[in-house]
């Protein structure tokens, strides 16, 4: 009976290798444009700058990717330049940005991000993501959202707001995090006032704690109980 309880607490383990902390940094994929939809790492980013929004001077743009839109492509960006100068930030080379277009080679451009949604291959209870972006100038006064769901629902949610000092604007940097219970979807996305915005931003090292299936742990549980009863 010890050998069969030992093994059922080694399988118990094993099914947990799903489970646990992982870390999107993108640095293995070729700099491109990923089409409209995009799976990495046990996310699929999907529904980009789908909404129509305004800028801080007034402008406006609509959803999507024609003329008056931000564009609606995942691009994973080579950011070496950046990366080099601000080396604490994100892991180095490759972030993650939307829109329409990137630098090629080492230089970088930070792409236009009203909303992105992640859906997740696996519920979590924890979420962060790094955040590169311009403040001030144009962009003062935006705010970026993230937010976690389960079933549709609601279950945390954390924001910032891109500073307003006047003057040029320049790059700065930030995260957002989301726990509070398990979730099974994430919206990332920007609001000027009580309209959606389109500032420009880098993603790097999403990083998720991953929980195990509902189940799968019983099912073990109940298999030992199995092989007891057998043995008995």
């Amino acid at each position: 009976m010890k050998l069969a309880t030992t093994a059922l607490i080694s399988a118990i383990l094993a099914s947990g290798a799903h489970a646990g902390m992982s870390v999107s940094t993108y640095d293995d994929l070729a700099e491109s444009f990923y089409g409209d939809s995009f799976h990495y790492n046990g996310v699929t980013y999907h529904d980009v700058n789908n909404v129509d929004g305004v800028f801080p001077s007034g402008d406006t743009f609509e959803a999507g990717g024609g003329i008056n839109g931000l564009g609606t492509t995942v691009i994973v960006e080579n950011a070496t330049v950046l990366y080099n100068d601000f080396p604490t930030w994100g892991s180095a080379n490759n972030a993650l940005t939307f829109g329409s277009s990137y630098v090629n080679g080492d230089n970088v451009s930070l792409g236009a991000l009203s909303t992105v949604s992640m859906a997740l291959d696996n519920n979590a209870d924890f979420a962060s993501v790094e955040i590169a972006y311009y403040e001030n100038g144009p962009w003062g006064g935006i705010q970026y959202h993230l937010e976690a769901y389960l079933g549709g629902a609601l279950v945390d949610a954390d924001s910032f707001a891109i500073s307003d000092f006047g003057g040029r604007d320049n790059i700065a940097f930030n995260s957002l995090s989301v726990s509070g219970g398990e979730f099974d979807s994430l919206r990332l996305f920007a609001t000027y006032g009580s309209e959606y915005s389109g500032p420009r931003a880098l993603l790097d090292n999403l990083t998720l704690n991953t929980v195990p299936a509902p189940g799968s742990v019983a099912v073990l549980l109940g298999a030992g109980g199995f092989i007891g009863r057998r043995r008995r």
